[in-house]
């Protein structure tokens, strides 16, 4: 097998691995002319993977990328990225809370669809405010042969409604409240692009979520279904935006079975 790399990776070193089954990289790569940070994972074998695109929530160092975490879904026989998104970790540019930095996970989807042990299938997951990202990049590269999204916004004016401890900071990147920019929220917001999904999508979601409230996967839900796409739910009635360890593990492997059983065969 050819030891190549997507042309979209400017720098590629070793990263400490929690898992010694795991080979894991430090990458830069290119997103929109900007250097941005993330990291590669890889099961250490020589085989064909499906690729999985990570795109974690939070902003800046809330919600960063771990490497246990970008390992757990490797060890399920993927190849993961998962982008810290621009500003971070020493990348170039500025996070922006799913505005432009929806680019970093659209070029971060392509230097997965270019690893040399990618053959068939990228999948995209999103947590948290990963959920935007992950149907923004479903969007805007039909290909993706499976959408996960997991606690996941959907819909930015309401975590302004709902979230008053992210308003500063939806002010400050979005340039003010939805009330004053009705159309930036909206254009941040997938549910308004739904019509153009093209991949099965599984919504995971707690109903007693606080952080991320369970109208965004109603809403979600409702949308696809609106528009005759592909959606399967689970819904878990006692948890809330984090799940106990065990439960999270086995989830983990559901949705990873879930993504494979949804990938394109040769």
């Amino acid at each position: 097998m050819q030891n190549k790399r997507s042309s979209l990776i400017i720098e590629q070193h070793v990263f400490p691995s929690p898992n010694p089954n795991i080979r894991m990289y430090l990458v830069t790569y290119l997103s929109a002319g900007l250097k941005v940070k993330g990291l590669l994972a890889e099961p250490n074998d020589q085989k064909y993977h499906d690729g999985f695109l990570y795109l974690r929530g939070g902003i800046k160092n809330v919600g960063m990328v771990r490497p246990a975490r970008i390992g757990q879904f490797a060890a399920e026989g993927f190849i993961v990225f998962a982008p810290f998104y621009r500003g971070n970790r020493g990348g170039e540019g500025h996070e922006d809370f799913g505005g432009d930095d929806r680019a970093d996970a659209y070029y971060g989807f392509d230097v997965l669809l270019e690893h040399p042990r990618v053959k068939n299938n990228v999948h995209i997951f999103g947590f948290s405010r990963g959920g935007i990202m992950a149907l923004s990049t479903a969007v805007a590269r039909p290909k993706a042969a499976s959408v996960v999204t997991w606690g996941g916004v959907s819909d930015l004016a309401l975590t302004y409604k709902e979230r008053e401890d992210l308003r500063r900071m939806m002010k400050r990147v979005v340039g003010g409240s939805p009330a004053k920019f009705p159309e930036r929220y909206k254009e941040r917001t997938p549910l308004y692009q739904l019509e153009f999904m093209k991949s099965p999508v599984l919504i995971i979601h707690g109903v007693k979520d606080q952080n991320v409230s369970f109208e965004h996967a109603l809403r979600l839900e409702k949308g696809l279904i609106a528009h005759e796409k592909k959606v399967e739910t689970w819904y878990f009635p006692e948890y809330t935006h984090y799940f106990p360890p065990a439960r999270n593990r086995r989830i983990v492997r559901d949705l990873c079975k879930w993504m494979k059983q949804h990938g394109r065969t040769c």
